[in-house]
């Protein structure tokens, strides 16, 4: 349970929606039972020399479950340059991953 996991959700000006869903979709799924220690989804916006950037969700290890049902990639961990918390328990980005690219 060690893997980390990362779905692209586009050009930022768009990503609102999907955000809001990933959002929902954390809290139905870990509402049921208590948040487990060390799930939690970051954000970071990335441009990679583009004009525009795009946004990138991380799932910890923690919420594997999640990010197996909006079908994100298993990910190396990011970098805590840039990642900001969207939704989930902060110190999640503390586990570490097995060391796979994005």
């Amino acid at each position: 349970m060690s893997d980390w996991f990362v779905k692209n959700l586009g050009d930022a000006m768009l990503a609102g929606g999907p955000l809001t869903q990933i959002e929902e979709l954390f809290l139905s799924v870990y509402a049921k039972v208590d948040t487990p220690e060390k799930a939690a989804v970051f954000i970071k916006h990335e441009s990679e020399g583009r004009l525009h950037c795009e946004v990138y969700a991380y799932f910890s290890p923690g919420a594997v479950a999640l990010a197996k049902m909006v079908d994100a990639d298993k990910c190396k961990q990011p970098s805590q340059v840039g990642l900001s918390m969207l939704i989930g328990v902060e110190d999640a980005w503390q586990e570490p991953s097995p060391g796979l690219d994005k």
